[in-house]
This record gives C-alpha cells, structure tokens and sequence, in this order.
C-alpha cells in the first residue's frame, strides 16, 4: 500500500498515541464472540427469535457504545427491556445488566484465551521504546487496561486513557480530539510532537482535528481511501511498515 505522504516517524516526534483494538489488538473478534455468547443464551432463554447471525453485530452493535449495542439489538427483535441502573448485576434482564453480562463475558475470554497483538505493531512499539519515545494507548473501550495485561502490553503503556478515564473527567469520545489531547498531556509532550496511530475513521477524524504532528492510519478493513479522506497523513496495512 502507498502512502500519499512520506513520514519520519523518528524525528521531530517524541511520543506515539496508540488506539488499541485494530491497531495493537484485534479484539475486535473477541467482542464478536462475547456478544453473540450474550444474545445466544438470552434468545434461547426467552423463547425468542429469530436466533442471533453475524449481520446483527454491523447492523446493530459495531461502533456503537455498550448499552446502545443492547437496546439495538433487542429492538430488532421487538423486544423492549427496562433500563435498570448503570451498574446492574449482569444476571438482570435488562439493558443495563446485559450490557455489564457482555462485558463479563468479555473479560472472562481475553483471561481464559489471551489475546495476541499484531506483531508488526510490537515491533514497532519495542523500536520506539529503544528511541526513547514515549508511548500512550487511547481507546474508547473502558477494557482497555485489561486486553493489555492480555495480550503482554501493559508495561510498555505507563499512560491510558480509556473509556472510564474519559468518562471521569467528562471527555468527549473520537472524533472528537479530547483524550489524545489528553494523553499528550499526561505525557507532558506537545502535540506537535506527538504521532497518532488509528485504524478507525472516526479515531483518524480526532487525530486530524487535535493538531498534532501527524496521524498515521492503518487499514484492517475500513480502506485507505476513507482513512485518508478523514486525515491521514499515511496509511499503512501494518505498523511494520514504518520500521
């Protein structure tokens, strides 16, 4: 794949902001797994149907946040649950306690399974460590602590700003720039030079309009066209590439 813009990634660049899921993680297929899990035993369960296919995860629940996920895909099958509140024990039928069930299962298969990053991303995370870049993960996922412990990532991150950090200090998720603006913060790093690292449309928006030094975009699927359009200054099938 070619770039429409070089990039020296190594100078003028002291820090690299690092989504998580499709750019060190593919964990995306782990949240695949734990929802269908989640809606094969509630539909069973409930006597309900049609049974759960893998259209209903693009068409009701990618990208969107937990509970949304939930609502949504119970309204395509008609069915209307109470909200319950927030932190509702996950064996409750409601929105709230199927959204924190997913979640448990989640967590109980990146534990059980592990979760192996994308190699080109380590190496790329161990040739910046030995630079002495500073490095920092944000993701919109309040999981994002534990898929690092997972996949052998947490000691190479000493910042993260994730779902429930932002949620805390009332940051606006991607494409808004507010928890890369964030990071950089953290790190005491300006952002001219600090390089985002995006996979999604929406996480290259915020890099784009955060004005930082560069934002590079690597296409596991959404298309370098697309990447480039919301501001890329590169894309990349694989972080290797920038070695």
């Amino acid at each position: 794949m070619l770039p429409q813009t070089q990039l020296d990634l190594w100078t003028g660049t002291d820090a690299l902001l690092f989504d998580l899921d499709g750019v060190l993680t593919p964990t995306a297929i782990v949240h695949e797994l734990a929802w269908r899990r989640l809606f094969d035993a509630y539909l069973a369960a409930a006597g309900r149907g049609p049974a759960y296919e893998d259209a209903d995860y693009f068409d009701h629940i990618d990208g969107k946040p937990r509970f949304d996920g939930v609502r949504d895909f119970l309204a395509s099958r008609g069915i209307v649950l109470p909200e319950g509140p927030l932190d509702d024990d996950p064996s409750h039928e409601t929105v709230q306690g199927l959204g924190n069930r997913k979640n448990a299962l989640f967590n109980a298969i990146i534990e059980n399974d592990g979760v192996a990053p994308y190699e080109g991303s380590v190496r790329l995370v161990e040739a910046a460590r030995e630079r002495g870049l500073q490095l920092a993960v944000v993701s919109s996922s309040r999981n994002a602590p534990a898929v690092l412990r997972a996949a052998g990532l947490d000691g190479a991150f000493p910042i993260v700003v994730d779902g429930s950090l932002a949620a805390r200090e009332g940051l606006p998720g991607k494409p808004d720039p507010a928890t890369f603006i964030h990071a950089a913060e953290l790190l005491g790093v300006p952002r001219s030079a600090c390089v985002v690292v995006e996979d999604a449309v929406s996480g290259v928006q915020a890099g784009a309009a955060g004005g930082f030094r560069a934002v590079v975009g690597v296409d596991r699927g959404a298309g370098p066209d697309q990447l480039l359009a919301a501001g890329a200054t590169l894309v990349v099938a694989d972080l290797a590439e920038l070695l």
